[in-house]
C-alpha cells in the first residue's frame, strides 16, 4: 500500500509539471473597443439616383435619431455606378439590434423611406468593420471629395500583412500626399479586406498628389513591400450628399 501511495504521488507530481500548451486564434492586435462601423452599399436602378437622394435628404432625421451617420456618398467613379455608399457607427451589436427593432416599429420610416426606396434599388450590400487599432477617425478640414480604397489582402490576417500595410498607409500620411479619414478591417463580409477612406480637396488635387507620391522613393518602397501581400485593389471616388456629416 505504501509503495502504491508513493507511486501515485510521483505520478500526480509529474502531471503538475507538464507545461500546458495554449494557442491564441487571434491573428493580430485584439479589438478591445466594441464600437464598429456598418458599410452599406445600395445599387440603384438607372435614372433613380436623384429621386433616391432627395427622399433620403428629406427623411434622414428619421434614421439619425437612432444611430450616428458618419458619411453618405454617391459613387462617381470606380466599378458600378448608380450606387450610394454610407457608413453608420454602433457602440456594439446589441446597440445595432435595438436600432433595427426601433426602425421596424417606426411607421414613418417604413412608409416614407423604406418601402419607397426599395422600389428604386436593385440590391444592397452590408459589411461590418472595425477601425484598425493604429488609426482614429479624422475629420477633414473642409468640404471636398472622398476616395474609398479597398484592399483584398492575402489570407493570414494582420499578423501576416498588418505592419507592412500600416507603413504603406503612413508613408502617404506623413508626407501629406493625402488626408486619411480612417482605415477599417472587415469583420463580417469578405475577410482579409481593408478599407482606407481618404479626403481630397478635389479630384484634380487627388490626381496631383497621387502622381507626386508615385515618384517619391519613400512611398514607393513602402507600397512595394505591402504589395507582396495584396490580392486585389479597387478605388472609388465618392461625392458627399448634401446631408452627409462628412462633406
Amino acid at each position: 500500500m505504501l509503495a502504491f501511495r508513493r507511486g501515485l504521488t510521483r505520478a500526480l507530481a509529474a502531471r503538475r509539471i507538464v507545461p500546458k500548451v495554449c494557442a491564441s486564434f487571434a491573428s493580430g492586435p485584439r479589438q478591445n473597443d466594441g464600437t464598429f462601423y456598418e458599410f452599406r452599399t445600395y445599387y440603384l436602378k438607372p435614372s433613380k439616383m436623384n429621386e433616391f437622394l432627395e427622399n433620403a435628404k428629406k427623411n434622414i432625421s428619421l434614421r439619425t435619431a437612432h444611430s450616428e451617420l458618419i458619411g453618405y456618398w454617391s459613387v462617381e467613379f470606380g466599378g458600378t455606378v448608380n450606387k450610394v455608399f454610407h457608413i453608420w457607427k454602433y457602440d456594439n451589436f446589441a446597440h445595432r439590434t435595438e436600432v433595427r427593432k426601433a426602425l421596424a416599429k417606426n411607421k414613418e420610416w417604413q412608409e416614407q423611406v423604406l418601402l419607397p426606396n426599395l422600389l428604386l434599388m436593385d440590391k444592397q450590400e452590408c459589411e461590418i468593420a472595425y477601425l484598425v487599432p493604429w488609426c482614429k477617425m479624422e475629420k477633414p478640414p473642409k468640404e471636398g471629395v472622398y476616395e474609398l480604397v479597398t484592399f483584398q489582402m492575402k489570407p493570414g490576417g494582420p499578423a501576416l500583412w498588418g505592419d507592412a500595410f500600416q507603413r504603406a498607409v503612413n508613408s502617404h500620411v506623413r508626407l501629406n500626399y493625402n488626408k486619411l479619414v480612417g482605415v477599417f478591417h472587415t469583420e463580417y463580409g469578405v475577410l482579409n479586406r481593408v478599407h482606407a477612406l481618404w479626403w481630397n480637396e478635389s479630384a484634380d488635387s487627388r490626381a496631383a498628389g497621387r502622381h507626386e507620391s508615385h515618384e517619391d522613393p519613400r512611398v514607393v518602397a513602402a507600397v512595394r513591400e505591402s504589395a507582396n501581400y495584396l490580392v486585389s485593389q479597387q478605388n472609388m471616388l465618392l461625392i458627399p450628399a448634401s446631408f452627409s456629416p462628412l462633406k
